[in-house]
């Protein structure tokens, strides 16, 4: 089959890479061979000690890199894409970001780059007799509770770069195993978040008196 009858018949696959200095995507056929692909650069920003990267220019990159793999396909291949067999959202893993109840993020988007969390991951990798780095999830989110950052109560939901965006196009609040790995440590024999950990991270939290708990803010795996 063709490449070119492969996205008029709405075969194709899309997969959609935020890096940290460009957002690709790739469209590939049944054979899963790459077909056509577009792109969009892009540059983290140091806002107030923290980098991050807008949502509006996440948005931005998001539509400017499919406009672009439109345009290429266009031209390789004279057709459209009117329709998907799947889509795949990857990005950088770790980081922070953390939304209210109004869906709304909290405090800008903090990425991986991010070094501010060392006091948390060392007091958590000692809790959890466990490697904790620096720009996992579970470090930022415990770093801002030391730090008594007033957002901290109103933390309705926590999730990556990937899982937010895989969550506005489809409602729903997921992960996949190895980016929720990024988050808090996962149980190779359940492939959900280690239970043990999970007990003594909310322990760990209850005096602040924040009104949730891990689980109640983390993405399903």
């Amino acid at each position: 089959m063709s490449a070119k009858t492969i996205i008029e018949s709405g075969k194709a696959i899309l997969g959609i890479e935020f890096g940290s200095t460009r957002i690709k995507a790739v469209l590939i056929d049944t054979d899963n061979t790459p077909i056509a692909q577009g792109s969009f650069e892009w540059e983290n920003q140091l806002v107030d000690g923290l980098w991050t990267y807008s949502i509006d220019t996440i948005w931005k990159g998001l539509q400017d890199c499919y406009a672009d793999l439109r345009k290429n396909v266009k031209a390789e291949y004279d057709c459209e894409i009117k329709q998907l067999a799947a889509i795949g959202i990857s990005a950088m893993m770790h980081g922070y970001m953390a939304f209210g109840k109004d869906e709304n993020i909290l405090v800008p988007f903090r990425t991986w780059r991010n070094t501010n969390t060392a006091k948390a991951a060392a007091e958590l990798s000692e809790l959890f007799h466990f490697n904790i780095p620096l720009r996992w999830s579970i470090s930022h989110v415990y770093q801002a509770i030391l730090n008594g950052e007033d957002h901290i109560n109103k933390i309705d939901f926590l999730t990556t770069l990937a899982g937010y965006i895989h969550w506005q196009l489809t409602g729903k609040k997921v992960l996949g195993v190895g980016d929720a790995s990024g988050m808090l440590p996962i149980d190779s024999n359940t492939n959900n978040y280690d239970a043990e950990m999970v007990a003594k991270f909310d322990k760990l939290i209850e005096p602040k008196n924040l009104g949730w708990k891990i689980l109640d803010i983390l993405p399903e795996v």
